[in-house]
Order: C-alpha cells, then sequence, then structure tokens
C-alpha cells in the first residue's frame, strides 16, 4: 500500500498549476493533504476531476485557513474529524480515516508562530494529540502523517544551531512535544530506514532558501511499532514542486 502526504499551502492554488498531473503519477492508495486553506466544498470542487476516489475533508471555520483532507482509493470504514477537544476543534487540523488494517490520521500541527507566540498552545496541543493517539491505539493500528510544524533532530534541518530555541519549529518544547507524540507508540518510518540522510520536506519562501536547499524536514509519516515491520520505503519527493512543502510518502508491505 501506497501513502503521499503534502502540504499544499492552497489546495485551489496548486490544482491551478500541476497538482492533478503530479497526483496522477504518484498513484497513491491514500493521500492525505495539509492546509487546503479552503471550506469543504471548495476541497470538493477542487478536486471534483478525481474519478474513482473517496474525498473526506475538514476545514477551519476561519475562511481560507488550515484544512486537512484525505483522498483514498478504498472507501474508509468511517471517518471522524478533529479530537473532540473545543479548544482544538475549529482550525480543521485533524481528520482520521478507519481502514481494515490502520487508522490512517492526517494532521496539521500548529505552527508556534512569529516570536513563539503561540509556543505554550503548541505545547498544550502536542500533549492532548498524544492521548488523542494512544486511545485510538487502544482499538487499532495506526500511521500518522502530516506537517507536524517541528525538526524532530538537529540532522531534520540545515541551520539547527542558529534556530535553536528561537525559531518557531526548533524549540525544545516542540522537540519534547515530538518526543511525547513518539513515545505512545510510534516510529518515524523515514528515520527509521534512513538514520542518517539529510533530506528536508520544506523550505521557506524567502532568501531563496530552496535553490540553497536550506530546508526543513517537518513532514512525516508515524507508523504504529505493531506495524513497524511492514515498512517496506520511506522517502520524500523533493524535486516536486507546487507548494513550499514537498510530498513525502510511505509503503506499507
Amino acid at each position: 500500500m501506497k501513502l503521499i502526504s503534502w502540504n499544499v499551502n492552497g489546495i485551489r492554488a496548486v490544482v491551478g498549476k500541476t497538482f492533478l498531473q503530479q497526483f496522477a503519477e504518484m498513484d497513491a492508495d491514500i493521500f492525505c493533504l495539509q492546509e487546503t486553506k479552503a471550506q469543504d466544498d471548495q476541497v470538493a470542487e477542487a478536486l471534483s476531476s478525481l474519478n474513482g476516489y473517496h474525498i473526506h475533508s475538514n476545514s477551519a471555520e476561519k475562511k481560507g485557513y488550515s484544512g486537512v483532507a484525505i483522498i483514498s482509493k478504498i472507501e474508509p470504514i468511517s471517518v471522524t474529524r478533529d479530537m473532540g477537544i473545543a479548544e482544538h476543534d475549529n482550525e480543521g487540523r485533524v481528520i482520521c480515516a478507519e481502514f481494515e488494517n490502520f487508522y490512517m490520521v492526517n494532521v496539521y500541527v500548529p505552527n508556534s508562530g512569529e516570536g513563539l507566540k503561540r509556543l505554550d498552545y503548541r505545547s498544550e496541543w502536542d500533549e492532548d494529540f498524544s492521548q488523542y493517539l494512544a486511545g485510538l491505539r487502544c482499538k487499532k493500528n495506526v500511521v500518522v502523517t502530516g506537517d507536524f510544524n517541528v525538526a524532530h533532530q538537529a540532522i531534520d534541518l540545515a541551520r539547527p544551531k542558529e534556530n535553536y530555541n528561537k525559531t518557531s519549529g526548533y524549540t525544545q518544547v516542540e522537540i519534547d512535544g515530538m518526543d511525547k507524540i513518539l513515545s505512545k507508540g510510534f516510529t518515524d518510518s523515514y528515520r527509521h530506514l534512513h538514520p542518517e540522510k539529510i533530506q528536508y520536506s520544506f523550505w521557506s519562501a524567502r532568501f531563496g532558501a530552496r535553490a540553497k536547499n536550506l530546508g526543513w524536514r517537518i513532514d512525516y509519516f508515524l507508523v504504529d511499532e505493531r506495524m513497524k515491520n511492514k515498512i517496506s520505503n520511506a522517502f520524500i519527493l523533493d524535486q516536486e514542486s507546487g507548494s513550499d512543502h514537498c510530498p513525502i510518502g510511505l509503503v506499507l508491505g
């Protein structure tokens, strides 16, 4: 089973570029999108030409903000949205599709923001999200993907020393939050297969960062430890353009 995840930074924007061709070429069984920046009806309209797929989305109350979607060849057994926690559930950041062998959770984790003004909220989010995942694991295996807005280790960003505890996405609070999520029984699939490989999934739109490869690996497929032996491939498609992120992938054998 092939899974792809991509923060598209606006589904309507990428569909106006080459997204539909890229989608067809990647040919995933499950394709997860983050930062759709669209309401549910707008997501459905943007993807209306995709025949033979089941499309489910979760949108923020605020228009043009956040939003996630799951596109799958197989119809999910069930789909749930959000974590069931009022303070988190108005930004369209979580969607979960249940399949026969696992829950597929697609997440767009909150950014701690300029000047780290949302760092305290982010810390609460990571705690609550880890508990949400732990609850799902009691029922069935879980695969989690999305934009986690954190470089977990120094190898995961181009300039760790300059950014540590200064820049959103590489503070100890956020690193600890990722540790907490992983501690609930998850394996970082990419790092599992490529312990020392340097590759990024996000580049700032400023300073020509992508051309210089001054990037961050902040997009992940976290696989339930009980399924670790099924990870046959994990990869980053850093040649794919269209967003400030690139797609990432996972193959479960």
